[in-house]
């Protein structure tokens, strides 16, 4: 991997991280398409991006990760389901990651987000404001993220889309969805470095900052564009997005 290369891979985790189409997927695709392995120092640099996007959150939410406690407990109680089944299923989840299953989710995802949107109506006594979401919904939207434990799905978009379902509104319901990915992010990425941490290759530190940076600047202007967009606009545009992309590299890539 060179500089560009890295730089290109932090661009991708940065923007897909927070949006509805699957950081994971399009990381699994941008690296074919780059022609990279899944090399020891490859895996090391995942990790790494990823951490880049997980201080984006801080970085954005600090006032509330930092001074609601409340919040911090309902959040646990999200992260339980996917904690529980990630630790049961982590080797079936592994032998999940190709290029194939992304692209068949991609499209399946974006398939559903065009129904829940045509059906979806939003209701005046649906929780308006993040602190106010229960901790029944909270741990209901966590067995929604589980679902992205399958590469391609997308945790955020599995995560919003399950606060639409329980009764929360679009903006609440994906600052929610941010918040969650901390604890279950840190885990995650925790998880697999004390899985492989004697196949981590820092053989390249300049590689690896780069990639680093670029995903936590890239990924701190997509929060804040995003809870913009989601004022004034439904999820149609991703579900629409999720599957021309899941369909062009089913049928001309794979």
């Amino acid at each position: 991997m060179d500089i560009i290369q890295s730089f290109i891979l932090g661009v991708v985790e940065g923007v897909t991280e927070f949006l509805p189409v699957s950081s994971t997927g399009h990381l699994i695709l941008t690296s074919k398409l780059l022609g990279l392995s899944q090399t020891d120092f490859q895996k090391s640099f995942e990790i790494i991006i990823q951490l880049g996007s997980i201080l984006a959150v801080i970085f954005v939410f600090k006032d509330r990760i930092f001074r609601d406690f409340e919040l911090w407990k309902k959040l646990i109680v999200g992260f339980i389901p996917t904690g529980i089944l990630g630790l049961t299923l982590y080797k079936i989840i592994k032998s999940l990651f190709a290029p194939s299953t992304v692209a068949y989710m991609l499209i399946i995802g974006g398939i559903v987000f065009l129904l829940v949107e045509y059906f979806y109506k939003e209701k005046e006594h649906h929780v308006a404001d993040v602190k106010d979401i229960s901790y029944k919904q909270a741990f209901l939207i966590g067995l929604f993220q589980s679902l992205a434990m399958v590469p391609g799905t997308s945790r955020s978009g599995s995560t919003i889309i399950g606060g639409l379902l329980v009764g929360v509104k679009r903006e609440p319901a994906t600052e929610f969805s941010f918040l969650l990915a901390v604890p279950t992010m840190l885990a995650a990425t925790g998880y697999d470095t004390l899985k492989h941490y004697k196949e981590f290759d820092f053989s390249n530190v300049l590689i690896l900052a780069v990639g680093f940076i670029t995903a936590f600047i890239v990924a701190v202007i997509i929060i804040k564009w995003f809870l913009g967009f989601i004022k004034k606009h439904t999820f149609v545009p991703f579900g629409i997005y999720r599957i021309i992309i899941g369909t062009i590299f089913l049928y001309f890539i794979i």
